[in-house]
């Protein structure tokens, strides 16, 4: 991956020197997929499965039956291996990613819940038709569709000669006479310069996917002033701000400023929140009903997840070190034909993508042609599908590989490191799987490593295990190790950090001690941690001479022998007469 050194950076270069023949802090993961809610094209972090189950849900109803998304079985998986983190980036269907619902709170004296007639709009946080409610009210002041993921609002207290009144955020599914309040913020004030200014409390920052445009990457823009506290409702807009609203004796004006604060009222005016963006109205296939990611993969296509992905190349922003993409199909999307995540992480130079290859019921020679179709060392595929349980629906699923080695490489990493394999029975063992899809011979195993396939097998005893570790990579080098390439993240990782300190530093023999002084330490914990055979860190005047100082340049080499893996164990038994001298 060649890189230009334009603008001052640190720059980690790879010299693969490892040619052989052939013989018989970290950060945590990052997911990009659907999820029931949450804010679209917005990377959230979140710690435990519980956190994400409050940020993005986890079951919903499609048609006459409930199902869950491969994100949050997933996100279960990795933090039952030993997860620490986790980065998810939500995907929807279409464009209009910044729409939001919104209910118009009517000013005084009116109740019509318009644009025009509004003291000011409010603005959900969640996103799509879960947080939307446009429907009716009972007799008892229930919101006919009202659910207990999208809420309501309520007015009281206003005060026409004090200019405040109290806002109340409800939830959906609650009565009049049965309310469920999640917020009550009190006091509040349409004047900026007040303390209790309703968007200073409530907060108004939106998150807005800014698309990429030329040269320039994707990103997310805050908009707005204020933070705020509220964890349902934002600020959209305020029709007359009330600047200067009390005079010199400390008097609101009220003949001013009293006809456009907010009616004594609730959302069920108009139905709460209502508006919002739809998802595109395509079938939707789940499990092991999907045929393809590239036209219909849990409601969605290939486009959608690679708009999520460019976000991710930014490593400035996101840091994690290992990316799924849990419904994408290397040999079906033509959208991400060289892997859903593979390029994302090339880019960045400092993640590993698990990615899946083929459906459901597709067969072992499409799963190796489709592994054929990359040759990356940053990424790894592995076969054939699995069913686990889903507690949350009350029965088993299928589900694509990447969804349960989450949790084979989450735990890899708290009992070893990531420059052990992934793999095998110490590490390998997938206990939450019921059963594998195909039950794989020897020679099935054989077949799909030789084509750089990891095999999920299955063994009496012991269930079904990952016993493969290889990466896209063809050539015969180190790096066609998933636990070498892993390793070289890691080294590179930390050695970038440690020189982003010596940015615009003197060019001077203590700066490059400053470097070796931390470098070689780290480098020597690897080596008594079973990653590295041997190491050499350069940084001198051999490879920083003086036309390499006057180009402002500082140059460091690190040479690394990474331990191989014990993968192919041969046992010579030979049979001896009786009295035979054993060999020495």
């Amino acid at each position: 991956m060649a890189e230009k050194i334009i603008s001052p950076n640190v720059f980690a270069r790879e010299s693969d020197q490892s040619l052989v023949s052939r013989g018989p802090i970290v950060t945590g993961a990052a997911i990009v997929g659907p999820t029931v809610k949450g804010r679209p094209l917005v990377p959230i972090a979140v710690t435990s499965y519980s956190e994400y189950q409050s940020v993005f849900g986890e079951t919903f109803k499609s048609g006459s039956q409930y199902y869950e998304y491969f994100t949050s079985l997933a996100a279960k998986e990795y933090f039952s291996g030993g997860g620490n983190s986790l980065l998810v980036t939500r995907i929807i269907s279409g464009s209009a990613y910044n729409t939001y619902a919104q209910a118009y709170v009517p000013f005084s004296g009116s109740t019509a819940n318009v644009a025009s007639s509004a003291s000011f709009t409010l603005e959900v946080k969640n996103y799509g038709n879960i947080a939307n409610n446009s429907g009716s009210i009972s007799s008892a002041g229930a919101l006919v569709s009202g659910s207990l993921d999208n809420i309501r609002w309520e007015v009281t207290n206003t005060d026409l000669t004090k200019g405040i009144f109290t806002l109340i955020v409800r939830r959906g599914d609650d009565t009049n006479s049965n309310k469920n309040i999640l917020e009550t913020w009190s006091n509040l004030s349409l004047d900026p310069q007040q303390a209790n200014f309703i968007s200073r409390q409530i907060g108004d920052e939106k998150p807005v996917y800014v698309a990429a445009v030329g040269a320039e990457a994707a990103y997310v823009q805050l908009t707005g002033s204020f933070a705020g506290g509220s964890q349902y409702i934002r600020v959209s807009s305020i029709a007359t701000l009330h600047a200067d609203s009390f005079d010199n004796e400390g008097v609101f004006k009220t003949s001013i400023y009293s006809g456009s604060l907010p009616s004594i009222g609730s959302g069920s005016i108009g139905g709460a929140f209502a508006g919002g963006i739809n998802a595109t109205n395509r079938t939707a296939s789940f499990f092991d009903a999907i045929t393809t990611a590239a036209t219909d993969s849990q409601g969605f296509i290939d486009t959608e997840y690679v708009t999520a992905l460019n976000l991710l190349t930014n490593k400035d922003e996101y840091d994690f070190n290992i990316l799924l993409t849990p419904g994408l199909f290397l040999g079906a999307n033509a959208a991400v034909s060289d892997g859903s995540g593979i390029s994302t992480v090339e880019d960045r130079g400092d993640a590993f993508a698990i990615q899946d290859l083929v459906a459901y019921g597709d067969t072992k020679a499409n799963a190796i042609s489709a592994a054929a179709g990359s040759t990356s060392n940053y990424g790894a595929g592995y076969w054939p599908w699995v069913q686990v349980q889903s507690a949350n629906l009350g029965r088993p699923v299928w589900v694509p590989p990447s969804v349960v080695m989450a949790g084979v490489y989450a735990f890899n990493d708290a009992v070893g490191a990531e420059w052990f394999a992934p793999a095998g029975l110490n590490r390998g063992g997938i206990g939450s799987v019921i059963r594998a899809e195909k039950r794989l011979s020897a020679t099935d195993r054989d077949d799909l490593y030789v084509a750089n396939v990891n095999p999920l097998a299955t063994f009496p005893g012991e269930g079904v295990v990952a016993f493969g570790q290889k990466t896209f990579q063809k050539r015969a080098t180190s790096l066609d190790r998933v636990n070498v390439r892993r390793l070289l993240i890691n080294l590179k990782r930390f050695v970038t950090s440690v020189s982003r300190q010596l940015v615009f530093e003197q060019n001077t023999t203590v700066t490059r001690n400053r470097f070796l002084s931390v470098v070689n330490p780290y480098m020597e914990q690897i080596v008594s941690k079973q990653g590295l055979y041997a190491y050499k860190v350069i940084m001198d005047d051999t490879n920083n001479s003086a036309d390499v100082i006057d180009r402002n340049q500082l140059v460091g080499q690190i040479y690394v022998q990474p331990t191989k893996t014990a993968e192919f164990i041969i046992l010579d038994f030979t049979l001896q007469p009786t009295g035979a001298a054993f060999p020495a």
